[in-house]
């Protein structure tokens, strides 16, 4: 990639969602989005990770591109820099709440902060099932976990007994096709924000928990203003349900070309999916880098 004339553009805030956006359902980050994201740093523009994830899910390999700092847990943490904005996180209350009614519905869900995430007991073999296959029948299923173990299993936590955690940011859960999601969002709905998982291999079913009034749009709106960034300077681009505040707060909003429907119908923009390279061809689109 040539490198552009750094007068020629006005810097960007640039916030880009994980997965589905810049990492594919593997786990892996497409070189052309790696050095994508490298140029548009050095033509000056900011970027910022906003994901749904919490900070202990943002891998090493990840933060090795290069990011300007991180809004996490679907907006609940901001840091800039190594500097935190601030850090909200669930009542004690409100985790044993929702503890409970999984545990007695039989889903398996695993609970996010910042220091670890915390599985339920059937967690491990759920998620071994939806991204290996049946490793107990199956060789490639048995080859693909010694062979490409997913850093997402390896980094949950297991077998903790006590899940009534004080640190919690948000809780994720799997498809249970017995309590369907709209039973779940029944449930929770107006204690929490309630939303479809973006992680597609975990079900339809599946999803989050989030605390209520917080989102992806809320900490780049605090974001902006602490740091003096005009909202006509920033760039959104995500592919779930959880980027849609985000897309529509953003001076420019893009879909990826893998993003939910309802996401596309509200972008501004559509753009290639992660595996033709779609976070590159719209930093080139906007401006960003050249192609």
């Amino acid at each position: 990639m040539k490198r552009m004339n750094q007068n020629t553009v006005k810097p960007k805030m640039v916030f880009i969602d994980i997965d589905g956006t810049l990492v594919d359902d593997e786990g892996n980050i497409p070189l052309s989005a790696r050095e994508a994201c490298q140029q548009a740093r050095e033509n000056g523009h900011l970027l910022y990770l906003c994901t749904g994830r919490s900070k202990a899910e943002v891998y090493d390999a990840i933060w090795e591109v290069g990011f300007d700092g991180l809004i996490g847990a679907g907006g609940g943490y901001v840091e800039f820099g190594e500097q935190v904005l601030y850090h909200k996180k669930v009542t004690v209350e409100a985790v044993r709440q929702m503890v409970d009614f999984f545990n007695e519905h039989d889903i398996d869900f695993f609970l996010e902060s910042n220091s670890a995430l915390y599985g339920s007991r059937n967690l491990q073999g759920h998620l071994e099932r939806r991204i290996y296959g049946d490793i107990d029948n199956d060789p490639s299923a048995r080859a693909k976990k010694e062979q490409q173990p997913h850093p997402f299993i390896a980094g949950i936590t297991y077998g903790e007994t006590d899940l009534y955690k004080h640190d919690v940011n948000k809780v994720c859960f799997l498809e249970n096709p017995i309590v369907p999601f709209e039973r779940i969002k029944q449930e929770f709905d107006g204690k929490f924000g309630v939303i479809q998982c973006t992680v597609p291999i975990f079900g339809e079913g599946s999803g989050e928990l989030t605390i209520l009034g917080v989102h992806k749009a809320s900490a780049i709106a605090d974001l902006i203003e602490h740091v003096g960034i005009s909202r006509e300077d920033t760039i959104a681009i995500g592919d779930g349900m959880n980027d849609v505040e985000m897309l529509e707060f953003c001076h420019v909003g893009v879909a990826m070309g893998n993003a939910k429907p309802g996401l596309k119908a509200i972008a501004d923009d559509v753009t290639e999916t992660v595996l033709e390279d779609g976070l590159y061809h719209t930093f080139v689109k906007y401006g960003l880098i050249e192609g």
